[in-house]
């Protein structure tokens, strides 16, 4: 058991028998009434944020989660499978647990959050940044530069990432895995 004031971002709580994250929290203290904190919620299952406001000293169900590293190793019908980077252990995670999976190519880790008392894997979570290479763009046009403009270009992975006119088929990009962005251009 833990009370509102233990609340800190990335903490996992049991509320009616879901899990949730808590993405960010806020203590208020008004001038008139009591303190109360109001906090953003993602629900593990479904990705939705919830708003919820809390009296301040409630206590709330704390669920123990423990980070754990895995290597991707290949897709399948039943989902995408992963190796256990110390145990070699292998399990399968669905794509809806998986954010950013467009971004996902065999080989790399990720870290997946496991419920510690039941062994099951909640959510997975690839690094922020992951390096890509391009295999299909338009080629930009010399002197078309005068603008920040962007043009859609396919990565390794399949997954269509906007990315400035300079960049050619065959080069290498960082992107963000959280919202799909362009981030820079990899030297080889």
């Amino acid at each position: 058991m833990a009370t509102t004031a233990d609340f800190r971002n990335g903490m996992c709580l049991d509320i009616d028998g879901q899990y949730f994250f808590i993405v960010e929290f806020l203590h208020v203290k008004p001038g008139k009434g009591p303190a109360f904190v109001r906090t953003k919620l993602r629900n593990v299952a479904t990705g939705r944020i919830l708003d919820k406001t809390w009296n301040s000293g409630v206590k709330v169900e704390e669920v123990r989660i423990e980070r754990r590293p895995y290597q991707f190793l290949y897709k399948d019908d039943m989902g995408y499978n992963f190796m256990h980077t110390e145990t070699f252990e292998q399990i399968t995670i669905p794509g809806e647990g998986i954010e950013g999976v467009q971004f996902l190519k065999e080989g790399d880790t990720v870290e997946a959050m496991v419920h510690a008392q039941s062994e099951t894997v909640l959510t997975c979570e690839l690094p922020p940044h992951v390096v890509l290479r391009v295999t299909y763009t338009e080629p930009g046009i010399k002197g078309d530069t005068a603008t920040n403009a962007l043009k859609p270009a396919t990565v390794e992975t399949g997954a269509e990432v906007r990315v400035p006119l300079f960049i050619n088929e065959g080069e290498l990009i960082e992107v963000d895995t959280r919202d799909g962005s362009y981030v820079s251009r990899v030297k080889e």
